[in-house]
């Protein structure tokens, strides 16, 4: 399968395609190059329609990778550098893609969505339906709005999209390091290894699918806070890096 990663040679992109790279044929479409340089890679930004457009060209899917890295925790912390910059990577960007992607025929694909859509100070998530799009900072308010801009075109346009609402995406050394660190009172991290992490992208891009469905991906492999079954049922997928990398003694 032909697939474009948008925003691939960020951090989720990087760390994930030297796992997912021998599955599928991969193109990038990016301001910056990937670190791979074998692959097939497009120089431009996502809010272009025409480089868009030359991007999804022969294509069969797509991995929307694109997102501001969070700064912002409350409503009264966001500037307007940081709402022009969320709306562009998480709505305006995602559209553009979207519509370039139906008009090219392509009609599955992933969206990266994220855990911030939802407020994190919650000490159990039951269900990606159940818990509210509830989180006060502006980049989980679009990345949330951006959900709804993929059942949009489900919903409009006959695509397939699932949106992976991953949580705290680590390279196999942040995971090992960030393990043994005490988890938080006030905001809930659950990391995910990259191998993990790629493993999801993999089985969302390559199930057969109609509609939008969101879920969680995230390392708690335990489920005492976050219900991993939809990932289970949907795509196959449960946190599995730790039945295989050795943990020193002080992790938990």
């Amino acid at each position: 399968m032909k697939v474009l990663l948008v925003g691939g040679s960020g951090h989720v992109g990087t760390m994930t395609l030297p796992y997912m790279k021998a599955h599928h044929q991969f193109r990038i479409l990016d301001l910056s190059p990937p670190k791979d340089s074998s692959i097939d890679y497009v120089q431009g930004s996502v809010t272009n329609p025409q480089i868009v457009q030359q991007a999804v060209k022969g294509m069969d899917a797509f991995i929307y990778m694109v997102m501001r890295r969070p700064t912002d925790h409350n409503s009264s912390s966001a500037n307007f550098d940081d709402i022009i910059a969320n709306y562009e990577a998480n709505l305006m960007g995602l559209h553009v893609l979207l519509h370039a992607a139906k008009e090219e025929g392509i009609r599955h694909g992933v969206y990266t969505s994220t855990f911030t859509v939802h407020e994190r100070t919650r000490n159990w998530f039951p269900s990606e339906e159940e818990v509210p799009l509830d989180n006060p900072g502006v980049y989980g308010l679009t990345k949330g709005l951006g959900e709804r801009v993929c059942q949009y075109f489900c919903r409009e346009h006959g695509m397939s999209i699932i949106a992976l609402r991953i949580t705290g995406p680590s390279t196999r050394q942040q995971w090992i390091e960030r393990r043994g660190q005490p988890k938080s009172d006030v905001v809930h991290i659950w990391w995910t290894d990259e191998e993990d992490l790629a493993r999801a992208y993999l089985a969302a891009i390559s199930v057969q699918h109609t509609g939008f469905d969101a879920v969680f991906i995230a390392g708690n492999e335990e489920q005492n806070e976050i219900n991993l079954s939809k990932a289970k049922r949907l795509l196959g997928w449960e946190p599995l890096t730790h039945t295989h990398v050795n943990i020193t003694a002080t992790d938990n």
